[in-house]
């Protein structure tokens, strides 16, 4: 009995195409990066957003940990994204692309974890910026 339970797994695990090793399972990782890329609008965009917080970091010299903090708080979102990403295709897997309250409940929760973490990043780099954006005006005039 338990070698039939092993071999029904051997043989689901080679159906659904399980990585043979590490090289595989990066190249698979990548296809993933290269189609969120590709197919979703809010991931460019968040990815060319990430870049203003890193050209303020540089122009105010920010120190080792301020770079940190930004880095985490983009590369949030960016996962966050991900995630989104990840709901709304496997909603869309299940119910067949039909409408559904609960699929939209759970697509429009998704969505809102992304919002709160993007309005987490634009808090912290308030915090972090504003007071050198301030500085530089006075400065200046």
């Amino acid at each position: 009995m338990l070698m039939d339970l092993k071999e029904t797994s051997k043989e689901k695990i080679e159906k659904i195409g399980k990585n043979p090793n590490f090289v595989a399972s990066v190249r698979h990782a990548l296809d993933g990066i290269r189609i969120i890329l590709k197919e979703e609008k809010n991931m460019r965009s968040h990815a060319l957003l990430g870049l203003i917080p890193l050209m303020f970091a540089w122009f105010f010299e920010s120190s080792a940990l301020e770079w940190i903090v930004i880095i985490f708080c983009i590369f949030l979102v960016i996962i966050m994204e991900f995630l989104n990403t990840i709901f709304e295709n496997v909603v869309d897997l299940v119910t067949d692309y039909e409408y559904h309250p609960l699929a939209k409940k759970a697509k429009d929760i998704a969505a809102g974890a992304v919002l709160v973490t993007v309005f987490f990043t634009i808090l912290i780099a308030a915090i972090l910026f504003l007071p050198k954006l301030v500085e530089l005006h006075y400065k200046l005039n």
